[in-house]
């Protein structure tokens, strides 16, 4: 059998799954159809379709989990789906929870949540002029969306109590590094002078951990849902700002630190304005330049599943080569050289 024709079979296996699932909870009536494969995924596979039942027709998505990486750094599929759940009762444009299957489903760690119209390529979202008027209103909403986030109560997301803390996120960092055994001497660095300039600790808030250009649904009027819930856990506020103002997430425009859309005086503005905290800019820098460290961790651990066959790809594979150009930017921010 060829390659494409055993995907083909399995995703019919899994349309089929779907739609026993989708009966089970909406009635017999219910259908499934016009499935359409978003992304196979490397650790995670997304399809869209229709919820057709006799009063609506709805657009949904499919989130499953293919992968489970040994030592992965993220939260499983059931805790995202319980953050999710958290966030959009708090009004934090997510998309909404619908259901969480069980593993009598048979479609292993999955869940499914609402479908949100719009674009989350970041070029098309800096360049196009369909996203002129979004561009200028992306980060004041961004810094709205993490000050409503971040006012949420740490106790209602206890299920994050069992992930690694801020406080604890250089700990985490190392072992990573460690877990993989290959020697990057700018990483081991970056580790030193983090250690030594760590920041006091704080009253954990509940943090995204990935917020950043490419995790947002944006449309003409800005953003409308955050995404990609996997790095949840509880922390230093100012962590997911630091994280959205890494030079990796600026996509060419390395003069805006806000994900390319602007400047971070205009995001801190705009968070506090909204009842954040304030921000202290060392604060802020020490989480920038750990962005960098944690978004070469990354990459060396997606390479790594590329070459040990887990997880074959070629956009995996590139992770090598980022590897070294993130090492790069990390070594000239740290000296003082990069914004």
């Amino acid at each position: 059998m060829s390659g494409a024709s055993a995907a083909q079979d399995e995703l019919t296996a899994i349309v089929e799954r779907l739609r026993t699932a989708v009966k089970g909870r909406f009635g017999s009536a219910a259908e499934v159809d016009n499935v359409e494969v978003a992304t196979l995924g490397g650790s995670n596979r997304t399809l869209l379709f229709d919820l057709k039942t006799a009063q609506r027709r709805r657009r949904l998505v499919f989130r499953q989990e293919t992968v489970t990486l040994e030592n992965s750094p993220f939260i499983a599929p059931e805790k995202q789906y319980e953050v999710i759940e958290v966030a959009f009762a708090h009004g934090v444009p997510v998309p909404e929870p619908i259901f969480q299957l069980e593993p009598t489903d048979g479609l292993g760690r999955s869940y499914i949540v609402a479908h949100v119209a719009g674009e989350t390529l970041p070029k098309k979202l800096l360049s196009d002029a369909a996203f002129a008027e979004a561009r200028t209103r992306y980060v004041g909403q961004a810094g709205e969306i993490l000050a409503r986030l971040h006012a949420i109560d740490a106790a209602e997301v206890s299920v994050l109590e069992s992930v690694p803390h801020s406080h604890d996120a250089l700990k985490a960092q190392i072992a990573l590094y460690d877990h993989y055994g290959e020697p990057h001497p700018a990483l081991e660095f970056a580790f030193r002078w983090l250690e030594h300039n760590r920041p006091d600790s704080c009253a954990p808030c509940f943090l995204h951990g990935d917020f950043r250009n490419g995790n947002m649904i944006v449309n003409h009027a800005g953003i409308q849902a955050v995404l990609d819930w996997e790095c949840a856990h509880l922390g230093d506020p100012v962590e997911d700002l630091g994280w959205m103002c890494t030079r990796s997430w600026r996509f060419g425009h390395i003069d805006k630190p806000a994900g390319g859309f602007g400047t971070r005086e205009d995001l801190y503005r705009a968070y506090e304005q909204a009842g954040g905290r304030p921000i202290d800019r060392a604060v802020a820098r020490w989480w920038e330049i750990f962005g960098l460290l944690r978004w070469a961790l990354f990459n060396v651990m997606q390479v790594f599943g590329h070459m040990s066959g887990v997880r074959r790809s070629s956009a995996f594979a590139a992770c090598g080569r980022n590897t070294c150009l993130i090492e790069y930017d990390l070594l000239m921010t740290i000296a003082g050289r990069f914004d």
